[in-house]
């Protein structure tokens, strides 16, 4: 049983390949330290993505997210970086990332990154009277 961080994003053959459907993932567990002041940031990870032929496993996610708990990164730069690595592993239709980093010094942080495959379009949404 692994209990180390990990970069390795393992991955397995959407069950549905056919369907459009969306995955939704909160991390709330996310750390990584500020670059500037070597301080821990915390923050709560907000994943949604619409699969195309592969889903990313869940416990190897929960270790490549883990493995950033001693790296010194940016908001801006982390979320970007999580959200592109994703994409490499998985290759999903649409990919849509949102950190939401607690206080620190009175301000708090979110941010919001995504991925669109190209000639991907959402499906219309179904309004139910």
């Amino acid at each position: 049983m692994t209990a180390t961080p990990s970069k390795k994003l393992d991955t397995f053959i959407n069950p549905e390949p056919d369907r459009d459907y969306t995955i939704s993932i909160k991390l709330p567990e996310f750390t990584c330290l500020c670059p500037m002041t070597g301080q821990p940031d915390f923050a709560t990870l907000d994943l949604r993505y619409v699969p195309d032929r592969l889903c990313v496993e869940l416990k190897s996610l929960k270790l490549y997210i883990w493995s950033y708990r001693d790296e010194g990164a940016f908001h801006e730069a982390v979320t970007n970086k999580i959200l592109s690595d994703l994409v490499a592993a998985i290759s999903p239709r649409f990919m849509r990332i949102t950190a939401d980093f607690n206080v620190r010094g009175g301000i708090y942080t979110s941010v919001t990154a995504e991925h669109r495959k190209e000639g991907w379009r959402s499906p219309e949404v179904v309004t139910l009277p």
